[in-house]
């Protein structure tokens, strides 16, 4: 008897464990799978507003605000942009003080609680940068997919599509340099964002499926007079690009590559994602297992995508060896093996989809080398 309740014991204490390990497990890929648009990822810290004044904006002391360039500052209601740091201001040992560029919407009082956002701009292209522009609808295969449209000389589009909790509003960064050198520019709104139709289990897939919406944007560029696209892709919008450069139907209209901050393996960032939100490192496995049962994810298909053998097109690559999101040793290594091909800009002190932020006109010039040859 007493053999039969210790071994009954056992299966409630396994059964437990292991429905506790599911829950983990869903919370941690949750991270990926649930990033919030225009929310911030897991690993950039909240700071704490402690004075604006002139000009001026006052931080706590952290990593993330003493880093170079200009950023969004958001909050809950508010948003605002932020410049270098202020060299001659003499803060106390726990704040750093910013250049204050200008506030876009709601108030910084003291004891608001921020983030920094590469999201310089809000709005649409004409109301952020004062660009004509057009709202389309692009048919994908979930339905209506919404873009902007910014018209320029060229038969060479950009198509430009965002990653990782961000929205179509990134490209803004880049918006304003783009027209300056004629480029059309189509900027995605993919399955997942505001507008946009959901994924059937309402989860994202870090690129594996949404990359069939970008190549309904090629096919829409290619219907409407583009001769040739520029691929343009942050975080996951890169990975999307890849497999779009190797899948695609259009794919011989494809003329060359820029990806920024780009995700290439999908394992990786997931638990930089999960250990961000401070799951226990014996637990990332789940978290992993979690991810592949409920969207069907799988490691070779994005790896097969990011295959160096598989790159046709001059292809440039912004990152640095400060993203915790997405390795800059993977980004180096894709890039060591296609050197005929690839370009790899690195770009020190930037977080994960902030290449531009970090230096905007050294980023822009580097850009304007590359795509000379594709105008």
């Amino acid at each position: 008897m007493r053999t039969v309740r210790a071994t009954a014991a056992a299966v409630s204490v396994a059964l437990a464990a292991g429905a506790a390990g599911v829950v983990v497990g869903r919370y941690a890929s949750d991270a990926a799978l649930k990033a919030p648009p225009g929310r911030p990822l897991p690993t950039e810290p909240r700071l704490t507003v402690h004075s604006t004044a002139a000009g001026q904006i006052t931080l706590t002391r952290d990593l993330a605000s003493l880093r170079p360039g200009t950023y969004g500052l958001a909050g809950d209601g508010s948003h605002a942009v932020v410049g270098p740091v202020v060299a001659t201001a003499s803060p106390s040992a726990d704040a750093v003080v910013r250049r204050l560029e200008r506030v876009t919407h709601g108030t910084l009082g003291p004891g608001a609680k921020v983030w920094l956002t590469p999201n310089v701009h809000i709005g649409n292209p004409s109301a952020a940068l004062g660009l004509d522009h057009a709202d389309i609808d692009i048919p994908g295969e979930l339905g209506s997919l919404p873009a902007w449209f910014v018209p320029g000389a060229r038969s060479t589009w950009v198509i430009a599509v965002h990653g990782l909790a961000a929205t179509r509003e990134l490209s803004l960064n880049v918006m304003e340099f783009l027209h300056r050198q004629r480029f059309p520019v189509l900027a995605l709104a993919y399955r997942g964002d505001l507008g946009a139709p959901r994924n059937p289990d309402g989860l994202g897939h870090l690129g594996e499926t949404e990359w069939r919406d970008l190549d309904a944007a090629i096919r829409y560029a290619v219907r409407y007079g583009a001769e040739q696209v520029v691929l343009y892709g942050w975080s996951t919008g890169a990975t999307m690009a890849l497999r779009a450069a190797a899948h695609s139907a259009m794919r011989d209209r494809v003329s060359g590559l820029v990806l920024d901050s780009p995700v290439l393996d999908w394992e990786t960032t997931l638990r930089a994602l999960a250990t961000a939100r401070h799951t226990p490192s014996a637990l990332l496995p789940l978290a992993v297992r979690a991810a592949q049962g409920r969207t069907g994810l799988h490691g070779d298909r994005i790896a097969e995508a990011a295959d160096p053998t598989r790159l046709r097109v001059p292809t440039l690559i912004f990152h640095g060896p400060d993203d915790t999101v997405a390795p800059w040793t993977l980004s180096r290594r894709f890039a060591a093996h296609r050197p005929d091909l690839i370009t790899l800009q690195p770009v020190a002190q930037a977080p994960h989809s902030a290449m531009w932020n970090a230096a905007p006109a050294g980023y822009e010039e580097i850009l304007r080398r590359f795509l000379t040859p594709l105008m």
